[in-house]
């Protein structure tokens, strides 16, 4: 049994990190045979891109998926620990399967992602929700095979959660939830430890991919008619800062635009480490979309240097001006409110800094508390319903320019990838190349290509068009 432990989880050392290949050696290609699988998926890209090495796994070793919940004979819940919320979706998840076990006593529950990183999760679930059968965390998603023969074999519950710093894990099976679009990881964890983030301790050290790996994967990806890759890390911007020889983010940026692929994309970026020769690649390269997204967190200097943000409010600014010269390009935030101490007068200043930016997207949230951050032990005299007040604003405002983002594409053709049926009826639905939501009619035949598409009509959220 491996429990999670916060104080090695926070450890930086200057120890090599190791290049790992996946491989398991068990005679287990038989644990799923005549069983089906479900995976519930909760928190960012990265987590949805752990949950297709995961489903590659499973089906290596024969279960097949099923898209009930009901119908499976083996559940995994991958969580998300940024917020209270999708803690919340979790254990309220968990309650439902102790319902479904009862009914069913072979089935078989899993819980891994970054909740599993986290000490109180994993003792609560010793304590209380003994019906799980194992938890794994971040760090050895690569030993799913093993854990899983041992949670089968034995009927024990089985904990496997490592604190370290990580390695890397290459050749790791991917069943691939888009045949057009795909997630390309080019690093992991983070060294930033915002205050208020307990990402650092779920995700562990910043830990570059090797160039040769990222090139040969997009490569690959191309070969297989791939038309847009996102290249993902918590910190995409700290690429290769890891590494004992030159090699940054704007340099495999550029390289990844020098191979074939039509689209690229990446998230998430910090502004303290976004570079004014990225800036220059991204305009160089017509492939690297023109859509960046730029947490600012705060519009207040004092709550950002409480956030351990390491920018002020106006080097943020000076950062968003030299984007905004970025031919076509928009620009997504977020943004959270009610930090710990953070006034009416702070508050106003972040209002001040969205009235200037205009942001074309955000993501907007009241604080929440993570146990084992700096911010978790400030003091908070800002009432819930002032912090709701303050959301409510600020979406108001927030909102009003994405309107007008969207208003400033009528009557204009844009490129489109085209995702697959819309919600509305008789429609398909795709992203321009500034991520940008759009419906518009056309056969079918159109998914997965890129088309031209003409703007008919602007909402807050999406884009109406007709097929040029």
């Amino acid at each position: 049994m491996q429990l999670p432990n916060y104080k090695e989880a926070r450890k930086r050392t200057k120890e090599e990190i190791k290049k790992e290949f996946y491989s398991y050696n068990l005679d287990a290609t038989n644990i799923g045979l005549n069983k089906t699988y479900f995976v519930k998926t909760y928190g960012c890209q990265m987590n949805e891109h752990d949950t297709e090495n995961i489903k590659a796994m499973l089906e290596q070793l024969n279960f097949v998926e099923t898209d009930d919940y009901l119908k499976a004979d083996l559940i995994i819940l991958n969580t998300c620990s940024i917020r209270e919320n999708a803690h919340n979706k979790a254990f309220g998840m968990l309650g439902r399967l102790k319902h479904l076990k009862e009914e069913k006593k072979n089935l078989v529950i899993g819980l891994c992602g970054c909740m599993a990183q986290e000490e109180k999760v994993v003792t609560d679930i010793m304590k209380k929700y003994k019906y799980v059968n194992f938890v794994f965390g971040t760090h050895n998603i690569h030993r799913l095979p093993y854990i899983l023969e041992e949670a089968f074999k034995t009927g024990k519950q089985v904990i496997e959660v490592y604190s370290k710093e990580g390695n890397i894990t290459e050749g790791m099976p991917i069943k691939r939830a888009n045949k057009f679009k795909a997630y390309v990881n080019i690093m992991y964890g983070c060294d930033k430890f915002c205050t208020y983030c307990i990402v650092p301790f779920t995700r562990g050290k910043q830990r570059s991919r090797d160039k040769d790996d990222i090139l040969k994967e997009v490569n690959e990806l191309v070969k297989e008619g791939y038309k847009e890759v996102t290249l993902l890390g918590q910190n995409v911007n700290a690429y290769g800062k890891d590494f004992d020889y030159h090699y940054t983010m704007e340099n495999l940026l550029e390289d990844v635009a020098k191979t074939d692929i039509p689209r690229i994309r990446f998230m998430t970026s910090h502004p303290w480490d976004f570079t004014d020769q990225m800036i220059e690649v991204i305009k160089k390269y017509d492939n690297i979309m023109p859509s960046i997204h730029l947490p600012v967190q705060s519009g207040s200097s004092k709550v950002l240097k409480l956030m351990g943000r390491r920018y002020t409010k106006e080097e943020y600014i000076t950062l968003f001006d030299k984007l905004r010269k970025i031919p076509n390009v928009t620009i997504s935030t977020d943004i959270i409110v009610g930090f710990p101490s953070e006034t009416e007068e702070d508050f106003n200043e972040t209002l001040d800094l969205v009235n200037y930016c205009k942001f074309d997207n955000a993501y907007t949230f009241i604080f929440s508390p993570r146990e084992g951050t700096a911010a978790a032990k400030l003091e908070d005299k800002t009432t819930l319903k002032e912090k709701e007040e303050r959301l409510y604003k600020l979406n108001e405002t927030v909102n009003k320019y994405f309107l007008e983002s969207n208003q400033r594409l009528l009557g204009k053709t844009v490129d489109v990838l085209v995702d697959g049926p819309s919600e509305k009826e008789r429609m398909l639905c795709g992203y321009t190349d500034t991520n940008k939501l759009i419906n518009f009619t056309g056969d079918d035949s159109l998914i997965g290509q890129i088309v031209k598409v003409e703007v008919t009509d602007a909402k807050t959220w999406s884009l109406d068009g007709k097929q040029k």
